[in-house]
């Protein structure tokens, strides 16, 4: 007697309309962050960074913190973040700190040429983010943000 395996395609389920409605939404989420970082880029462009560089000097504006800190807090590895910050501290716009918590783990702290890159780097996101704010449409776009926030706790559990 001869068991038969069923056929691939038999064994594959079908997505639920949640799924695929899931998958949806995570195609154009990846689409967007595409789009974002252009815009990112364009935006930090003027002060000689790019989104990543942003991203790294946004998360220190309030207080010094370690790379594996900034690495957590924007959900990136911190191989990455190392190579921006370390590129950020030869140009003059971090520089590193003891960390009393932790011997070897240095804080990376903005400098005053840090600060006014960052500043007109947000300048420049604040006027444009209230033009595609306003073509879009605030309730839209905070129906949108409770939506993606619900995804990434589910996501972070």
């Amino acid at each position: 007697m001869t068991e038969r395996l069923p056929k691939r395609q038999h064994t594959v389920k079908v997505r639920t309309d949640a799924g695929a409605a899931f998958s949806d939404l995570v195609v154009r989420v990846f689409r967007l962050d595409g789009l974002l970082t252009a815009a990112g880029d364009a935006l930090a462009e003027p002060t000689g960074q790019t989104t990543a560089r942003w991203r790294v000097l946004a998360a220190i504006e309030r207080e010094a913190m370690s790379v594996s800190a900034v690495a957590h807090a924007w959900s990136l590895a911190r191989q990455s973040v190392q190579r921006v910050a370390d590129l950020l501290e030869e140009e003059g716009l971090v520089a590193y700190e003891d960390n009393p918590a932790h011997r070897r783990a240095k804080l990376m702290r903005l400098t005053p040429k840090g600060r006014a890159a960052l500043r007109r780097i947000q300048a420049a996101q604040r006027a444009w983010a209230n033009d595609l704010g306003a073509a879009v449409g605030e309730d839209e776009l905070r129906t949108a943000s409770r939506t993606l926030e619900r995804v990434i706790e589910r996501l972070e559990r």
